[in-house]
């Protein structure tokens, strides 16, 4: 047993190196860098909007926690950095992004956005959060890039976007934070909305199958319970301040436990559109990720 403390930096560093796919040239050239002032305003938009103690997800203490900084840090430039080295070669692997017409639902604070609209592609983003939409905009004029918000449910897309086609539908991080309704009906439109040769995605959506909740409770088989019951046992998290926020079930408390995240299975995706064994499955990321990094290929061999 080796304790990571003990490791060399320069060691951690090739393992980084084996670990990070590759990025093709084309990719790289449409990076766009900021300078350390155009960085402060990011942080500044993001401490005065995203992480307001308003939110009763934040309180005036959290970004001082370990847990806050790091989620500070994510969302302030790691998101961009992993986006840009694994997502964006993904998609461009599949259509190459420049000049398409995508729709991004759940764009978040924008890095992803940044991430697209960087390599010449026409975004039109939208987010349920008002606050997350004002750090995306605040991002796009800090790199110089366009990109249209909208400030919109995604049970609302059909009759928003009723007259254009898009090359790319992302689902980003979002279909967890629907309910199950709202899932349904943004699922069953976007894919009737595809024109041919359109591609449907989902990005980072956990799977209600997996036997370990890492995106919002922190707890073993926590996304296979009921709702009602989730509810009551989300006291055990170890995850502040979510274990918490949720004691007396009414519909509003409900409803903000839904939308904290309860994951997505397969029976959703043929509901909405096909039979598993009838979709055309393009590629997956995780696949893609190990046939681009050397050390993913072998470990995935053991």
């Amino acid at each position: 047993m080796i304790s990571s403390a003990r490791v060399p930096r320069r060691v951690k560093d090739l393992i980084k190196s084996f670990l990070k796919p590759h990025v093709p040239k084309h990719l790289l050239s449409r990076f766009k860098s900021i300078d350390k002032q155009g960085m402060d305003t990011i942080a500044a938009s993001l401490k005065h909007n995203y992480f307001s103690p308003q939110d009763a997800w934040f309180d005036d203490t959290y970004l001082t926690t370990e847990e806050g900084g790091k989620d500070f840090q994510d969302h302030h430039s790691k998101r961009l950095e992993e986006f840009r080295s694994t997502l964006i070669p993904w998609l461009d692997r599949a259509n190459h992004l420049a000049g398409k017409n995508i729709l991004e639902i759940g764009c978040g604070t924008g890095s992803s956005t940044i991430a697209l609209a960087e390599q010449g592609a026409r975004v039109t983003a939208l987010d349920v959060v008002d606050s997350s939409l004002t750090v995306a905009r605040d991002r796009c004029r800090v790199y110089g890039l366009d990109a249209s918000f909208e400030n919109a449910n995604a049970t609302e897309v059909k009759n928003l976007f009723a007259e254009q086609e898009f090359d790319f539908i992302i689902f980003f991080a979002a279909l967890e934070h629907m309910t199950h309704d709202e899932r349904i009906i943004a699922m069953r439109d976007t894919w009737d909305m595809l024109p041919p040769g359109g591609l449907w995605c989902v990005v980072e959506t956990p799977n209600r199958l997996w036997f370990y909740d890492s995106h919002t409770s922190w707890l073993p088989f926590f996304m296979w319970l009921p709702d009602d019951l989730a509810f009551k046992y989300s006291q055990f998290s170890p995850r502040k301040p979510f274990h918490d926020l949720y004691r007396e079930i009414d519909d509003q408390s409900m409803l903000d436990f839904l939308r904290r995240g309860r994951g997505v299975s397969f029976h959703e995706f043929e509901l909405t559109m096909k039979r598993a064994e009838e979709l055309d499955v393009v590629d997956s990321l995780p696949m893609f990720l190990r046939r681009q990094s050397l050390l993913r290929k072998m470990l995935w061999k053991l």
